[in-house]
């Protein structure tokens, strides 16, 4: 006698309610409602709705609110209760006599240190993407690995070696090396908009290379050639052939380094705040720290404005370019290099210097300035290892040297373990999400949470930062005050690197095909197990490249953590800060190359273990 077991397929009645809508009927709210909750698929993504509209949605809406009610410091100037709804912080912000200082000013700065950092970035990045994917220039392999390791280090590494090297005695302390030199630094050279522009270019130009380097390596080449034939010049072959088509990859480098911009605070804490010279980052970190957290608010609310304004932008773009596409066989690209002849030289020469001045002189000045004495004097006697591996020295409630200072270890191991577990929380949660955007039946539900999860991006950390803090500064509900916690620099870490994370698990599942999972469950395994036992295994590739670059890019980020971490909590880039505002640029400068260290050994660790790499597609 034969058995026969049928085992109900879960998504039939999904596929059949699809066909009968197509056919003109509707499928009931209702019936739809009852298969849904028996999917677990959907469930899940309701739980991971209702967790990121808390972790993301309720700080931003109660940061707004920060915005337009009384806060008790202002009462005795407001003329009105605690709680109630004002202008009051509008009209501070934007018209009062302190809006200069406080919003124009640094709405300026900020938006004149954008446009000549991506103008400057744009210039480098297009020309040695150009060299070396469309050159035969020497090294151009090394160059497309070596020119994009500013990537992998935080940009106010950058600014502490400037001010070791052009620091004047406008802001009192040690003088830089160059004025112990002989040389009179001018204060525009010193601090303020040119050098942080110039840091900004350096630091976002491999962005740059990155992008316009793949598209350059995609584009054919026989495009540029069918048009010098019919008699266009290069300038115009350039203007309408080649910068259409590498529209898209500009316009996403324009809108990276833009967001990049109004979110980096270390850069312009260290070269601006001396001169008083602000930008809406700090700006922000100072109304914060003067107890102006309506002001605070509003300022957040611009900022995340303007980034909103330039994805818009960025996603307008990319739809028209959509209409247009490049109808080929086999691509020439790969043939099409320029011999530069006399030129190689120059250009390998060029490269050369943009590598010494990005990367090997700034690492070069910071080492030498940890064992040095006194700044800018090459004598031996001047020479101490004293700041590393010295115990007992003057420095007060900083003792002992930084290789055997215990609030360095401590900050070290909040760094390891805190950023360890948000990445590790990340890197999963990026693949449920990416699991439940690729599988759910329900279009809502998918959608709602790819935007969702995707939505911090548009939030510089300083600002996001800020929305913590007005959500979980005080108790609310059962949910106990976070601030001075670690509990609040794990959610923030967490929900900072969901855009990416779940980004990479959307595309990981987007490759995986449904047949496994539909073998094990004809086999009769339940969702969970299928997901433990078939998912996981087959993406923990994908899991744990998402978790390693999380932890990576959360180990050398300022912006976002400068508010929330208190002394005792500290990690090591805030431990830096706080090391540097009391004048110990020594150990400051020393913590910081540990942060630089543990980024670059990371990337490169992840590149060669994962067999991926930043660079592939560009180079020779």
């Amino acid at each position: 006698m034969t058995t026969t077991i049928l085992i109900p397929d879960p998504n039939e009645r999904a596929r059949a309610g699809r066909r009968r809508k197509s056919r003109g009927g509707r499928t009931p709210f209702r019936y739809r409602l009852r298969l849904y909750a028996q999917n677990p698929v959907v469930t899940i993504g309701v739980l991971a709705l209702m967790l990121f509209a808390y972790l993301i949605v309720a700080p931003i809406v109660s940061l707004l609110i920060d915005s337009a009610v009384v806060h008790r410091q202002d009462t005795g100037i407001t003329q009105q209760d605690e709680g109630t709804l004002t202008s009051y912080y509008l009209w501070r912000v934007f018209a009062s006599p302190q809006a200069v200082s406080i919003f124009w000013d640094p709405l300026g700065n900020t938006l004149l240190i954008a446009v000549c950092s991506i103008v400057l970035a744009l210039v480098i990045g297009i020309s040695v993407a150009w060299l070396m994917v469309r050159t035969n220039m020497w090294g151009r392999k090394w160059f497309a690995t070596a020119l994009i390791v500013p990537y992998m280090l935080p940009a106010w590494t950058f600014a502490l070696a400037w001010v070791t090297m052009f620091k004047n005695r406008t802001t009192g302390g040690q003088p830089g090396w160059l004025e112990n030199l002989g040389f009179t630094v001018p204060n525009w050279m010193s601090y303020g908009q040119f050098p942080i522009i110039l840091i900004f270019a350096i630091h976002f130009s491999p962005f740059v290379i990155l992008l316009v380097g793949n598209a350059l390596k995609r584009f054919d080449a026989t495009l540029e050639e069918s048009s010098r034939l019919l008699g266009a010049s290069r300038v115009r072959t350039t203007f309408t052939i080649v910068l259409p088509i590498l529209r898209p990859a500009l316009i996403s480098a324009v809108t990276l380094i833009l967001a990049k911009v109004l979110g980096e605070f270390g850069v312009a804490y260290v070269l601006g705040l001396p001169v008083n010279m602000n930008v809406l980052a700090t700006s922000l970190y100072r109304n914060i720290y003067s107890d102006q957290s309506g002001s605070a608010a509003v300022l957040v609310a611009v900022i995340v404005l303007i980034g909103a304004i330039s994805l818009w932008v960025d996603m307008h773009f990319l739809r028209e370019a959509k209409r247009f596409v490049t109808i080929s066989g086999k691509s020439g690209a790969s043939n099409a290099v320029t011999e530069l002849r006399s030129s190689r030289i120059l250009a390998t020469l060029s490269c050369t210097v943009l590598f010494l001045v990005s990367v090997a002189i700034p690492i070069l000045v910071l080492a030498l300035s940890t064992v040095m004495r006194q700044p800018g004097i090459f004598r031996s006697e001047n020479f101490t290892l004293a700041f590393w591996t010295g115990r007992d020295l003057p420095t007060i409630g900083f003792p002992d040297g930084v290789l055997f200072n215990e609030e360095v270890w401590g900050a070290a191991w909040n760094s390891v373990w805190i950023v360890g577990l948000a990445a590790t929380m990340a890197g999963i949660m990026g693949l449920i999400v990416g699991y439940v955007v690729v599988r759910s039946p329900s279009r809502f539900v998918s959608g709602a949470l790819r935007q969702m999860v995707f939505f911090p991006y548009l939030v510089p950390g300083i600002a996001f930062a800020v929305a913590y803090l007005s959500l979980f500064s005080v108790q609310r509900g059962p949910v106990p005050a976070l601030y001075g916690t670690a509990a609040i620099l794990v959610l923030i870490y967490f929900t900072e690197q969901m855009p990416f994370a779940s980004r990479a698990g959307i595309s990981s599942m987007m490759q995986l095909g449904s047949d496994p999972e539909e073998a094990a469950q004809m086999s009769g395994a339940g969702w969970w197990r299928r997901f433990f036992t078939v998912v996981l295994p087959i993406q923990k590739g994908a899991l744990a490249t998402g978790m390693v670059m999380a932890f990576i890019s959360g180990i050398k980020s300022l912006s976002l953590v400068v508010i929330l971490a208190v002394p005792g909590m500290d990690v090591l880039t805030t431990l830096s800060i706080r090391l540097l505002d009391i004048g110990y640029s020594q150990a400051g400068n020393a913590v910081v190359l540990l942060v630089a260290a543990i980024a670059f050994i990371g990337t490169y660790s992840v590149q060669k273990i994962m067999k991926t790499d930043l660079a592939q597609g560009i180079g020779g």
